[in-house]
């Protein structure tokens, strides 16, 4: 298989995974929430292809839920953090000093901080019935705005160099108004950069909503996302006794992979 041939593949089954997850409310057999307490086997049977969990509910509608916010809302978060950092990035184009000396410390500041320990103190702030939707929110907008940093500071670089550039000396030589210099001749100068930087962050908010799951910390249950349906491999015994309980894992590779074939081919983030 050529590269341009994977890149198809991964491409095509990339956007099947996304229209499952954005299906999922007419695909489901059931609810994600709904408990079948009156069946006593988790195994794979007639109405439930993957079994139910330890309360009873059904493992593919969860799953197919579960995809929906992990995949879907992962580029929405990512556009957080980039729209973000082209805000703040915006301050490396003043001539002042102090602007720039504030924005190097801002990104260093953000790069460094210890989000696991935020997370878990947000956590502990939330009460137990907090709303499921309210937790999706505040999961993915707290890793929009942690994440901002990283594109912040190659924007911020990628300013710094526009501002001796040729063509921008001669687009003010030219008398052309700032905004019109913004608009016209920087963004285009930024906008692969911007794309680029979105697409590495898609796959590390995927994984970074899966990893705070599995500790407890991302999605509040009975949502379902990747990160809580994984918690089940915490118990090899159960694992090993019910296979089909790794399908989560599976879609989740898959995903990376996937996105992974379809990352920018350079390096932007310094």
């Amino acid at each position: 298989m050529t590269g341009t041939q994977m890149t198809r593949f991964a491409a095509i089954l990339l956007a099947l995974v996304v229209v499952l997850g954005l299906a999922a409310p007419w695909l489901a057999p059931h609810p994600f929430d709904q408990q079948f307490r009156e069946i006593t086997t988790s195994a794979p049977q007639p109405g439930f292809p993957l079994g139910l969990d330890d309360v009873g509910r059904d493992r593919l509608s969860r799953l197919l839920y579960a995809t929906r916010v992990s995949v879907v809302l992962a580029p929405a978060a990512a556009a957080i953090s980039v729209l973000l950092a082209l805000l703040l990035s915006a301050v490396a184009a003043l001539p002042s000093r102090a602007a720039n000396w504030s924005l190097s410390l801002a990104n260093s500041l953000f790069l460094s901080l210890p989000w696991l320990f935020l997370f878990i103190i947000l956590r502990s702030k939330l009460p137990l019935n907090t709303d499921p939707v309210i937790s999706v929110g505040l999961t993915f907008a707290l890793m929009g705005v942690a994440g901002w940093a990283i594109p912040g500071r190659a924007f911020a670089a990628s300013i710094v160099d526009m501002k001796d550039a040729g063509w921008l000396l001669q687009a003010r030589a030219a008398g052309l108004a700032p905004s019109r210099i913004a608009i016209a001749h920087a963004w285009p100068h930024l906008w692969s950069l911007a794309l680029a930087q979105f697409r590495t962050l898609i796959p590390a908010y995927v994984l970074s909503e899966a990893s705070l799951g599995l500790l407890g910390l991302g999605v509040a249950d009975p949502m379902p996302s990747w990160g809580n349906l994984l918690q089940d491999l915490q118990h090899p015994d159960v694992v090993q006794a019910n296979p089909w309980t790794l399908s989560p894992l599976g879609l989740l590779v898959l995903v990376m992979i996937c996105l992974e074939i379809l990352a920018p081919s350079r390096k932007v983030a310094p």
